[in-house]
């Protein structure tokens, strides 16, 4: 008698002193899981907290083997996090959502029944932001803008890391090399058959969030932009060349005014303001080129995205790169 393995799913929840919302998270979702009928795992990625989130998670665990921990021997970030819960998941597909319920469980049940369609990648696409000022969605508006006129990988806008993903998206995204973990340019590089599920974002159920506040949120986006483009490079090439040209011409006239005696209305502190901005535009110059060489810089140290303190949960310490294939038994 021929029999193949079943399906299972991997939830990967980057944390951060979120000792206030793992009971909530875990209560909600365990039925949600639990209709969706796949064996799964959750796999907490935690970054060294002061509070008692570790201490929850593994009260948790004490009931529920299927609750894993990795915890890193410093503070990693949510995308390194995230990165290492991926590289240690086994599940035939992969859910990375927040644990605060702003990514809804329930939205796992048509993520997976897109996934059985045969979609690789099934993206959460907000139709609201609950909880958020204009200001701020008005930052995320325009820079998902910017990224998908500038940059290789194009993201559909208001889509966060809240997705699934089939074993081998995961599998491709984990051969990547850089050390970003921009997790949204990542999945748009590797490629394969995406779709989208749409959602209203709701208020976090507990707490404020200490992961992707505003700047934090500025700082991703940013390394979207530097990491999946080149633009700002020709940019500031192109203002080079454009204040180069307007100083030749100003130069030129200025010399043919002076030849034929007209006055030229230029005084000291008009030449101070051109000089200031043409220096302020060399320093803005200067950065971006910083900014990439900085990445190259990390790039090429190959120092590891994380270390790993305890994983616990787990059948081995090394990460699981893809989970056994199926075969007939």
């Amino acid at each position: 008698m021929h029999t193949q393995r079943q399906d299972t799913l991997s939830i990967v929840v980057p944390v951060f002193k979120e000792e206030g919302s793992i009971s909530t998270f875990l209560d909600t979702i365990g039925p949600i899981l639990d209709r969706v009928g796949l064996e799964y795992e959750i796999i907490f990625a935690l970054d060294p907290s002061p509070d008692q989130t570790e201490q929850v998670i593994l009260e948790h665990r004490d009931r529920d083997p299927r609750v894993k921990l990795l915890k890193f021997s410093r503070r990693v970030g949510q995308p390194m996090a995230t990165l290492a819960g991926l590289q240690y998941s086994r599940g035939d597909a992969v859910v990375v959502m927040d644990v605060d319920l702003q990514d809804p469980p329930e939205l796992i049940v048509p993520m997976v029944a897109k996934w059985r369609e045969g979609f690789d990648v099934v993206l959460a696409q907000r139709r609201s932001r609950a909880g958020e000022n204009w200001f701020r969605r008005l930052v995320s508006y325009v820079g998902y803008k910017i990224i998908n006129r500038i940059a290789d990988a194009k993201i559909p806008p208001n889509t966060g890391d809240f997705r699934l993903m089939s074993r081998r998206v995961v599998r491709e995204i984990t051969k990547l090399k850089e050390c970003h973990g921009f997790l949204r340019g990542l999945v748009a590089i590797v490629g394969f058959k995406q779709t989208l599920v749409q959602f209203d974002r709701p208020p976090r159920a507990a707490g404020d969030g200490h992961y992707n506040r505003f700047f934090g949120s500025l700082r991703i986006g940013f390394n979207g932009i530097v990491c999946f483009s080149s633009y700002l490079l020709t940019l500031s090439s192109q203002m080079g060349f454009l204040l180069a040209g307007g100083s030749f011409f100003i130069g030129i006239v200025y010399a043919i005014m002076k030849i034929f005696g007209f006055p030229f209305p230029i005084g000291n502190p008009t030449i101070v303001i051109l000089i200031l901005f043409m220096g302020g535009v060399q320093l803005i110059s200067v950065g971006i080129l910083g900014e990439y060489i900085a990445r190259i810089y990390e790039e090429v140290k190959c120092r590891p995205k994380f270390i790993i303190d305890e994983a616990i949960g787990f059948e081995r310490l090394s990460p699981v790169p893809f989970p056994a294939e199926k075969v007939a038994a």
